[in-house]
């Protein structure tokens, strides 16, 4: 039978995998979240109070081009890609530790470089706060016991992070986007 804990190594490729998920999906980040917060037990999900009723969305087509940018500008600082495909398995943990710095000075930098963020609430993690009518509920997303109206009152466990500026490179005309990494070819 195998051990239901995963060696460090794959946990390592879990970790930068879950990263990148929880960039590009919400719905996945909020189960994460529920996770971290719950562990194992069930939870129903408790939706937060709506705000009031506002002019339907407009929707614009997403293109990827974004997306494989950022993941490309990732491989190119931190070599993301090369060390989450690379099977670990055979690594002691004092091997993968260089690797893994490597990996996250480079995403810190890809970060620095190309977003500017803040977070979302100004307060401690683990501060009580109130949170009056007419909250954002797009930047903060109630968790436990949410029953009644606002006000409502808890502790803060995640401050939450929002871009405040991106600053991508401009794709020139043609320029491919799913090649994340050109092949290298020694001669």
């Amino acid at each position: 039978m195998t051990d239901p804990t995963p060696s460090f190594f794959k946990r390592v490729s879990l970790a930068f995998g879950s990263f990148l998920s929880t960039l590009g999906d919400g719905n996945y980040a909020a189960r994460v979240q529920n996770l971290r917060e719950h562990g194992d037990e069930r939870t129903e999900p408790v939706a937060a109070p709506a705000p009031a009723p506002a002019a339907p969305p407009v929707f614009k087509e997403a293109t990827p081009d974004a997306a494989l940018q950022l993941l490309s500008l990732l491989q190119r600082e931190a070599r993301l890609i090369d060390f989450v495909q690379e099977d670990l398995s055979g690594y002691t943990d004092a091997e993968i530790g260089g690797p893994a710095r490597l990996v996250h000075e480079g995403c810190a930098r890809v970060l620095r470089e190309h977003f500017t963020l803040a977070p979302v609430r100004p307060e401690a993690e683990g501060s009580r706060i109130t949170l009056n009518d007419g909250f954002d509920a797009r930047a903060i997303r109630l968790t436990g016991n949410v029953v009644g109206q606002a006000p409502f009152h808890g502790t803060l466990s995640h401050r939450g992070w929002r871009a405040t500026d991106t600053r991508l490179p401009r794709l020139a005309a043609g320029h491919d986007a799913s090649v994340l990494a050109q092949a290298e070819v020694e001669l």
